[in-house]
């Protein structure tokens, strides 16, 4: 959600900061600033709205010094405005503090602030640890002295990070709950933000603090210790993708690009995994943890957003090849309503970031329980890939876009092949194994098929650009894919859509149904296809306007329904790949013909972080 930037070193640290939150954009935001020790003080610069307002402050105030910290602000407490925008500073000024994350109890330490005369500006709940800070700071003392004992006292979540002009040359940072990590430079650069990709034009050696942790960055690099002082040791991890890989490299937006990836994104899922001849799979992440495994007699799919949707979709992979009894549940729902968790259940948490709130919530709930975890992330070193038991990573690269796409599909191929695993170690055979690694093999190529569809796409949007609402239909394996439509034409475009399995509709969502509503029917030739014909009858009589997704000619389809979109034909259980891809198409140009912020829509994070 929020982004945070640090740097201290030998060059201008005000470029190094802009251009770190200029990395951290399609976060989500809606407010920036930074603050640098110029020598003299603390020097703020903030504005509301897009980073373009901070960077024309900042070139007309010219900010000097080598230490600063910036921030790209979603608003959680007080409106998007320049009072409440951080960098947020103590009364005289002389510290400033940048914060992910929601204090629970701020309302409280403002009371008490207030009450012996410390004044506050802001709605925030960020202000009162700025001003704690300053009023535990014991005069001759470190500034880390007075961030611990602050951190101490605070309840709720945070990464933040801090600089004062009273202990010049360092910025201090710490993490509960927030991600936050050091990008550990050479020449006396030292780094801090919230996402690796704010730093690695500088370094790709990254240090990712643990919930617990503050660090010292200085010149001569960091140290970290936990909040009672102890020094503690954290691994290195290398970055392993390039600056162009977060460039738009010559596509309009981040989202086209990343929906044009996915051929290389599922490839690189699929890497070194597939074993035809044994029709099985690889998995490095799991492998010593098949005893694990075979004991499992239940599982538990937690995660949000998209990611539930293949979580959806994981539960019909597992039950049908696996035959686990599966449930999915949504994270923010699991964590508060004392789910049953008994020997034997493996819980699994799917998350595109592996920092989301309450994802992670859940996981360590289950954790607490004594229940067996397994993630399955795209981001390397995240919270959730490292407090899993263990887990697969999905190698999509970064996802700058944040209508997540690429991820959903590397999810639903990563799934595919925990379920091969553990089908063929129950009740899966080596022919019917075979048959899904071949049809894993020609995936990639068929998704190739898919985005040449992309100029007949762009003109059903052109068609409906102004259309209010939208329904989107299917059964069995293409439900999760209705819902995953109507969710990027939700987040992207701003037009009202719903997802439904097709038999439900004549339960409720028909009554909506008349000539100005477009229904998107997800129609491949499968068990429930005569099924779906029907349904689509139901919308034909009422006059609805029908854009049918299919799989060969459906010439019984032919004048009856106002559109078709054909992709290619696979297995049932990787037929989702190929029907999402249309309808990610669909809701991009959608936004475009209807002028949208494709990439950063209103009101949306990259990464939930905070609840």
């Amino acid at each position: 959600m929020c982004g945070i930037v640090g740097y201290v070193g030998p060059e201008k640290a005000a470029p190094i900061l802009l251009q770190g939150l200029k990395r951290l954009e399609y976060r989500g935001y809606d407010s920036a600033g930074l603050a640098l020790l110029n020598g003299s003080g603390v020097q703020v610069v903030k504005r509301p709205g897009k980073l373009t307002s901070l960077e024309k402050a900042v070139s007309d105030v010219r900010p000097s010094g080598n230490c600063g910290i910036a921030h790209t602000r979603w608003a959680t407490h007080g409106a998007p405005n320049e009072p409440n925008a951080h960098p947020h500073t103590s009364g005289q000024g002389d510290i400033a503090l940048v914060h992910n994350g929601i204090i629970e109890n701020a309302s409280d330490i403002r009371t008490q602030l207030s009450a012996i005369g410390y004044a506050f500006i802001s709605e925030t709940d960020t202000e009162a640890i700025v001003h704690l800070i300053d009023r535990l700071w014991v005069e001759g003392e470190p500034l880390e002295d007075a961030v611990a004992a602050a951190l101490r006292r605070l309840e709720g979540t945070y990464g933040i990070a801090v600089i004062s002009s009273r202990d010049p040359g360092k910025i201090v940072i710490a993490r509960n709950g927030s991600p936050l990590l050091i990008g550990a430079g050479k020449n006396g650069q030292t780094l801090a933000s919230s996402d690796a990709a704010a730093v690695i034009t500088i370094t790709k050696d990254v240090v990712y603090l643990d919930d617990g942790d503050y660090a010292v960055l200085d010149t001569n690099g960091y140290r970290i210790n936990n909040f009672h002082g102890a020094q503690v040791n954290r691994s290195v991890h290398a970055v392993t993708w390039d600056i162009e890989v977060i460039e738009k490299g010559g596509y309009e937006h981040f989202m086209l690009k990343e929906i044009s990836e996915q051929p290389s994104s599922l490839r690189n899922v699929m890497r070194g995994r597939l074993l035809e001849e044994e029709g099985d799979s690889r998995l490095g992440g799991i492998a010593d943890h098949q005893p694990d495994l075979r004991r499992v007699r239940r599982v538990v799919i937690t995660a949000c957003g998209t990611s539930w949707h293949a979580a959806l979709l994981g539960e019909y992979m597992i039950e049908e090849l696996a035959r686990i009894p599966v449930e999915v549940e949504y994270a923010s729902e699991f964590r508060y309503r004392n789910p049953v968790l008994e020997e034997g259940t493996l819980v699994l948490a799917i998350s595109q970031s592996g920092e989301t709130a309450d994802t992670l919530a859940a996981l360590r709930e289950a954790k607490h329980r004594g229940i067996s975890t397994m993630g399955v992330v795209n981001v390397v070193g995240s919270t959730i890939a490292r407090e899993t038991d263990y887990g697969i990573y999905l190698h999509a690269g970064p996802e700058i876009g944040v209508a997540s796409t690429k991820t959903f599909t590397s999810q639903l191929v990563a799934l595919a092949l925990i379920t091969l695993n553990m089908g063929r170690r129950r009740h899966l055979s080596v022919v019917q194994g075979g048959a899904i690694v071949r049809a894993l093999q020609e995936l990639p190529v068929q998704v190739e098929e898919v985005l040449k569809l992309d100029a007949q796409i762009r003109a059903l949007a052109e068609a409906y650009a102004e259309a209010r609402n939208f329904l989107y239909l299917g059964r069995g394996f293409q439900f999760p894919v209705a819902l995953e439509g109507a969710l990027k034409l939700k987040e992207v475009s701003y037009i009202h859509a719903e997802g439904y399995p097709a038999a439900e509709m004549k339960h409720g969502p028909i009554a909506l149904i008349d000539q100005d509503m477009p229904v998107v029917v997800l129609a491949p030739r499968d068990v429930v296809y005569q099924k779906i014909v029907s349904s689509i009858e139901e919308v034909r009589a009422r006059h609805g306007r029908i854009i049918a997704v299919v799989t060969d000619e459906a010439l019984e389809l032919e004048g009856k329904v106002d559109h078709i979109i054909r992709v290619p034909q696979t297995i049932p259980l990787l037929q989702p790949v190929l029907t999402t891809v249309p309808l990610q198409l669909l809701a991009y140009h959608m936004a475009v013909v209807r002028g949208t912020d494709v990439d950063q829509p209103r009101n949306l994070a990259k990464s939930v972080t905070v609840e």
